[in-house]
């Protein structure tokens, strides 16, 4: 399936210039008359309240929470911006009557003249009057100081479901010229930036936009959006667009595009966690939404989104545009090794040093865990998630960055003890807080073909292993995780994995190879011993067609927690799942259809989870895949001489030396 890249909409979606601004103005004029001043006492760029670092390099507050706010049940959807004047201005969705995403909902703001460490009272600026009004994607322009606000409607609902499919959604902007004080009446700008084919979801944002300060579009305004198309009772395309203007926020239009066709029977209408209403079986390969935007040195405009259901690995996925946001460069890419669960993210390029930071949960099955990952090459490659600066280990949700000075970065971001929607925080934090750029992770061989070598985590040692020297693992942070290549997945393949382990742990969660996502519905490949309930466990999920992922277990008859060295082989062959220990009689259970790497987040790890939340405590040694099932006597040969079958090998791990580091 191919993408569908376009630079500039139809004509008819462009209005006249010239008697769109001069609405514009009249319309703003007389809402501005309307409003009520509200004197402005921002601190300038450079002036110390702006300046001022939280004590430690971090604090946080809460922003927006029900139980402080009158007539609110939640609030959701934080995007924040800084000023001209060193206002710094907090958007979210107030939430009327449930946290439903199509309910009564206002657009509501706070303001902070101090660098994020005071706020003013709520503020209304945009009243659902009982429908939907949100998707925040505030802009500022510096050549005026005026703070641009493009936001969705819909018709709102009373009992909590999503938005129908189809679901009717329009684009609309307002601005303020005194800091956020007051605001014009909102303007309709579907006729500009929402094409007639675009008739289904539609939405800006959620997070800031930015305004260009580079090349020949130096001083554009850009902000995302994403929409689907409707035809024949279903969904038949997913599109993800940057739109701009030149004149302040006057006129808009569309402008890099990148459209992915939906096949006909790949949808049903139901509640989605994207709030499109519409429940996806992912035989399109992206749907880019939630995008977040910054300029790189070079000019060149990066996009960071999220990537839900579609065929491709990961939750994230980025494209580039050379040429100020007209077109992109090629179709999105996914980033399987950038682990978030399906949740919007922001992204921040440093002003001072350049340091390129992105904010999401970093729990790859669920919204938790809030962290700051960095990019030292501006969004080219991501550290990974375990050097990641952890802001909160609550759950946590959609965020903004905000560069409030040039020591200071701001996060604003849903968390909560209970929920991610409990509350949104504001957080500030220095460089410092950060962290320095760590050298490089020690490194393990990988001798399968055009392999790079595994990197070793958290000290990882050598020991006495079945064959030469193995790797311990000390059960709180060691691991082994391969770096992406697209022959790592499995896919629909039938396969091998041969390894030794060692171990005597009595309780928890031993995972001794893992690959693919976490969580039941990701589909995965995974071998963990299990000491309490006297069994190793071997699992391969897997997701066929529009069918919900589906499980096959193989457990053997102990946990072979005593200490000493043991074989593993676990083979899919023949519609089966075979398990075996030290040669003996296989456990056989029947296998699932489809593939056990699509769609989530796609890690190669030893001695760890995914997410991070179970370590194994021994010692592996040898570990290898192969892209087929292995016969009875191969594996025999393996497992006494260690003696080498012909592919295709996937993973070859002798874990019998580690370079780069100290070896313990």
């Amino acid at each position: 399936m191919t993408s569908a890249l376009r630079a500039h909409p139809s004509p008819r979606s462009r209005p006249r210039r010239r008697h769109a601004a001069a609405l514009f103005a009249a319309l703003t004029a007389t809402a501005l008359a309307l409003l009520p001043a509200t004197p402005v006492q921002a601190a300038p760029d450079g002036a110390p309240g702006s300046r001022t670092a939280p004590a430690d390099g971090f604090d946080q507050q809460v922003l927006f929470k029900a139980s402080q706010e009158q007539g609110y049940h939640c609030f959701r959807i934080p995007a924040v911006v800084r000023s001209t004047h060193g206002t710094l201005l907090a958007f979210a969705e107030g939430r009327r009557h449930d946290c439903g995403d199509a309910g009564d909902i206002d657009l509501v703001l706070k303001r902070s003249t101090d660098g994020g460490r005071t706020w003013g009272a709520l503020q209304v600026i945009n009243h659902g009057n009982g429908d939907t009004h949100g998707n925040p994607a505030p802009l500022v322009d510096r050549r005026t100081g005026r703070i641009v606000l493009a936001e969705t409607y819909n018709k709102g609902r009373a009992d909590g479901l999503s938005c129908d499919v189809p679901c009717d959604r329009t684009p609309h902007l307002q601005y303020s010229d005194d800091d956020g004080a007051t605001w014009s009446a909102p303007r309709d700008l579907t006729a500009a930036i929402r094409p007639p084919q675009w008739n289904s979801w539609y939405a800006t944002g959620p997070v800031h936009g930015i305004q260009l300060t580079r090349g020949r579009h130096a001083g554009r305004l850009l902000f995302s959006m994403n929409a689907e198309s409707y035809a024949d009772h279903r969904v038949t395309a997913n599109h993800a667009a940057l739109i701009h203007s030149d004149d302040g926020g006057g006129t808009w239009k569309v402008g890099a595009l990148d459209s992915w066709p939906v096949a006909a029977g790949s949808a049903s209408e139901g509640p989605s966690k994207s709030g499109g209403g519409t429940e996806w079986s992912g035989t399109f390969r992206q749907k880019p939404s939630e995008m977040t935007l910054l300029e790189r040195s070079d000019g060149t405009v990066y996009v960071n989104g999220r990537e839900q259901d579609g065929t491709d690995l990961g939750h994230r996925t980025a494209a580039v545009s050379r040429d100020g946001g007209d077109s992109f460069t090629a179709p999105f890419r996914a980033l399987p090794d950038l682990y978030t669960p399906m949740v919007q993210g922001s992204a921040l390029r440093l002003p001072r040093t350049g340091r390129t930071l992105f904010a999401a949960p970093a729990d790859p099955d669920r919204r938790r865990t809030m962290t700051i990952r960095s990019s030292y090459d501006e969004g080219r490659t991501w550290e990974g998630v375990d050097r990641g600066a952890r802001v909160t280990t609550d759950w946590s949700g959609y965020s903004d960055l905000v560069a409030v000075s040039g020591e200071v970065t701001g996060l604003m971001y849903e968390g909560g003890a209970v929920d991610a929607r409990d509350e949104i925080r504001f957080a500030r934090f220095t460089e410092d807080w950060l962290g320095p750029r760590r050298a490089p992770d020690p490194t393990t061989r990988d001798t399968a073909p055009g392999a790079r070598p595994a990197l070793v985590l958290g000290g990882a040692r050598g020991t006495d292993g079945r064959f030469g020297q193995a790797l311990s693992f000390d059960g709180t942070d060691d691991a082994v995780r391969l770096p992406f290549r697209r022959s790592l997945p499995l896919g629909a393949a039938e396969f091998t994995c041969s390894l030794w382990f060692r171990y005597d742990a009595a309780t928890g969660e031993q995972p001794l190879l893992w690959m693919g996502g976490v969580g039941t519905r990701s589909p995965q490949i995974s071998v963990a011993g299990d000491p309490a309930h006297h069994r190793i466990v071997a699992r391969r999920t897997a997701v066929d067609g529009a069918q919900p992922a589906a499980t096959a277990q193989a457990v053997t008859n102990g946990a072979y927690n005593d200490g000493s060295w043991h074989h593993l082989a676990l083979r899919r062959s023949d519609g089966r799942l075979l398990l075996t220990v030290d040669g003996g009689e296989a456990t056989v259970a029947p296998d699932v259809a489809g593939s056990a790497s699509r769609g989530s987040t796609f890690g190669v790890h030893l001695g760890q989870k995914p997410d991070s939340r179970a370590q194994f405590t021994g010692a592996l040694d040898e570990v290898r895949v192969y892209r087929r099932a292995l016969t009875d006597a191969e594996l025999s040969r393996v497992r006494t001489d260690n003696a080498p079958v012909n592919g295709p090998l996937v993973l070859r791990l002798p874990l019998d030396r580690v370079r780069g580091g100290a070896r313990r």
